[in-house]
């Protein structure tokens, strides 16, 4: 679509039939660390605390009479279904809304209350999706796209038209967007771009769902094989068809940030508003830290979009868990002491006076200890020294502040290494998360290798994370991958990893 018709469409449309101008604030705690004027664009304030309504309802709005009576469909794990229901509520129609079945309760009966009716099919939404395309067929309902619509597109884009009507003293330098299928930042770029040409678009992906920065990358739509779901409102394989050739245009650049790095951005957010974002709406944040402190910018006006509030409260506990961890303002490490009386106290004088997060020791053997150890920290670069200085005592030490199999599993379990265990294969799996799911999971194994180890937390998260342990005998290994392959989950072998290595094996 040529960028003065979608423009057009911007300057049309008809969100604020139901849709807010949200405030665009200043955040003095993140400004003041950054060195720039940060601005969060308050789109957590919405009535259905994201920003999916504006999109949803200028596509809603603008079906013929005809169309209106077939009803409406759509296909979506939480805010895109949040928004169709309430439009269709405010419009009349009857509105069909299909959700994996791992969606939260919250989330469901939030949907259900606004009229709408819902049908869950399968674990993910390339499931709904599919189960939403059988029902438009036979039913004659008009799909509501969550993205990859020009008037949904135009929707988000009336964002934009907001940022760049606020002066706060000065023109915006660059405005950070989160990124899932592209219908966002493909609104907000579109018009920027052509009213602001020289303020920065860029885009914010979670390494593990970075489908519109390795398709920007190739030149070509690119589908991903499988997407992390931490930030499950971005959690897309492939982005729009539109959505790409306007990004293509308009936005400067994509930046990618860990999980850890959202938890953080999710609590730089509540310390200076006192709200709380989902993981994707806090995407921005994350990009725009990240964004700083990679390029050194000082001085500058820096908008976030904060895209929703979705978060499911269980999620919680795992978001503080790790915000330290992506503050950089802990570090957690492995650490060899000598096994005699006396030892820990020396350690502890070794660190200094800072404070000790985590602790975890079991003894497992006579002449050396391996303990699991979080430390406070100022900065990466604090963590780093603490480090060195530890190796400079005389005492072995492994950063596993990015491992995985740490933060997720070792740092929860207790009982150290067995010296029964032989030729054991250790992996980390997942799998959906739903009444039952653990149960199947475990009748998937079966029983033809003996399980030596097993961990499974819940972590507030739509799909279950475990780390188990088989004893495999050497010429069973060829056999136990194929079975591993044909188990229909996701794994990762983890038998070479320091952690398994220091602390379970």
């Amino acid at each position: 679509m040529p960028s003065a018709d979608l423009l057009r469409l911007i300057l049309t449309s008809r969100v604020y039939d139901v849709a807010v101008e949200t405030a665009l604030e200043r955040a003095d705690r993140l400004s003041h660390r950054l060195n720039n004027t940060v601005l969060l664009k308050r789109e957590d304030l919405q009535p259905v605390f994201s920003f999916k309504l504006r999109g949803a309802y200028n596509r809603i709005a603008h079906l013929d009479e005809t169309e209106r009576t077939r009803g409406v469909l759509a296909a979506s794990a939480g805010n895109h279904a949040q928004g169709v229901a309430y439009a269709a509520r405010h419009l009349g129609l009857s509105a069909l809304i299909v959700m994996p079945e791992t969606t939260p309760d919250i989330k469901v009966e939030a949907v259900r209350r606004m009229g709408a009716d819902v049908v869950l099919a399968g674990d993910s939404y390339a499931d709904a999706k599919a189960r939403a395309d059988e029902l438009a067929a036979s039913t004659g309902r008009v799909f509501i796209h969550p993205f990859d619509d020009p008037l949904v597109i135009a929707g988000q884009g009336t964002i934009a038209i907001e940022i760049l009507q606020h002066r706060l003293g000065g023109e915006v330098d660059a405005i950070f967007v989160p990124v899932g299928g592209g219908g966002l930042i493909a609104g907000i770029a579109a018009c920027v771009k052509a009213l602001r040409p020289a303020t920065r678009i860029v885009g914010v992906e979670p390494f593990e769902a970075d489908a519109m920065h390795r398709s920007l990358e190739a030149g070509h739509r690119v589908a991903l094989d499988r997407v992390g779901i931490f930030a499950d409102g971005v959690a897309v394989r492939e982005v729009g068809e539109q959505t790409f050739a306007i990004a293509r245009e308009a936005v400067d650049e994509i930046v990618r940030v860990s999980n850890d790095e959202i938890c953080a951005a999710i609590k730089d957010v509540f310390d200076d508003t006192r709200s709380i974002m989902e993981p994707a709406g806090a995407l921005g944040v994350a990009g725009l830290r990240r964004w700083v402190e990679r390029t050194g910018t000082t001085d500058a006006r820096l908008v976030a979009v904060l895209s929703g509030a979705n978060m499911n409260f269980d999620r919680l506990r795992f978001v503080a868990e790790r915000a330290e961890v992506g503050e950089s303002r802990e570090a957690i490490l492995a650490v060899t002491i000598p096994e005699r009386p006396g030892a820990f106290r020396e350690f502890c004088a070794a660190i200094g006076r800072r404070v000790v997060t985590e602790f975890n020791y079991r003894l497992s053997g006579r002449s050396a200890a391996h303990i699991f150890v979080g430390i406070a920290t100022d900065s990466r670069g604090d963590a780093d020294a603490l480090a060195a200085a530890l190796a400079a005592a005389g005492y072995p030490v492994v950063d596993l502040t990015d491992n995985e199999l740490a933060k997720l599993h070792v740092r929860h379990m207790v009982g150290g290494r067995s010296s029964d265990v032989t030729r054991e294969e250790l992996c980390r799996f997942e799998f959906p998360e739903r009444p039952g799911a653990l149960m199947t999971f475990l009748e998937q194994l079966g029983g033809r290798w003996n399980i030596s180890l097993f961990h499974y937390r819940n972590h507030g998260a739509d799909f279950g994370r475990v780390l188990a342990g088989f004893e495999v005998p050497p010429a069973d290994l060829s056999d136990f991958e194929t079975f591993l392959q044909q188990l229909g989950y996701p794994y990762q072998h983890e038998r070479d990893n320091p952690a398994f290595e220091l602390f379970l094996r």
